[in-house]
């Protein structure tokens, strides 16, 4: 059972989300808040699994609220859920921790799958949210030839498995794609983003996009 916090300033939209949610019986809502500093204290008095988050709030917005979550309680994950696709709250969720980030038009089968995606360690984002994040987000590298440099450094199966990233693909659909286990991806993963110096996955997709390959 993955326990979930919804946290809008709506009361009405909180009650829509709840009503939906009970009819998945892998999720269970454990509390709900109406702005970021209250979402604070229920993660602290709750520690729930995941917490679908607004962005404009009053007292304190879900921006602000996700980077001190993910700070300080990195158990318990993000998943921004808004009417707002704005360039800089994309990114900036992102790069405070968040899991992930749809938009309240997102249809009740995505919305309950990315919350289990996010549970297991994912990142999910909407359609055409990743190209908002690689237009008002720099991953720690200088130029375009200098991310290729570092690509062409990698073995032609990290590439691969870097390339998939770039895609969106999960652990799972990476093993698949490769004819290899999960637990090998996983490895792959740790170590690609150790060498690139990158964060997460989200950075890895990133830095996919932003090199040039000639051959592509």
């Amino acid at each position: 059972m993955i326990r979930l916090v919804l946290v809008d300033d709506q009361s009405l939209i909180r009650r829509g989300m709840k009503a939906l949610l009970k009819t998945d019986n892998d999720l269970d809502i454990v509390g709900e808040a109406d702005n970021g500093a209250a979402a604070i204290a229920i993660v602290e008095a709750l520690q729930p699994d995941v917490m679908l988050m607004d962005v404009r709030m009053p007292i304190m917005d879900g921006v602000a609220a996700t980077k001190i979550i993910c700070q300080r309680f990195p158990q318990t994950k993000v998943l921004i859920l808004t009417t707002f696709d704005d360039d800089e709250y994309v990114a900036q969720a992102i790069q405070f921790g968040a899991s992930g980030y749809l938009l309240k038009d997102t249809p009740f089968e995505e919305l309950t799958q990315a919350i289990r995606f996010v549970h297991k360690g994912y990142t999910h984002l909407g359609p055409g949210l990743a190209s908002k994040i690689m237009t008002a987000t720099t991953v720690p590298t200088s130029t375009t030839s200098n991310n290729l440099a570092r690509w062409n450094e990698l073995t032609p199966r990290e590439q691969e498995i870097l390339q998939l990233i770039g895609t969106g693909a999960s652990n799972r659909e990476i093993a698949e794609a490769l004819y290899i286990s999960e637990k090998t991806v996983r490895n792959h993963v740790t170590n690609l983003l150790s060498q690139l110096g990158l964060r997460d996955r989200t950075q890895a997709a990133i830095f996919v996009h932003s090199c040039s390959f000639p051959n592509k």
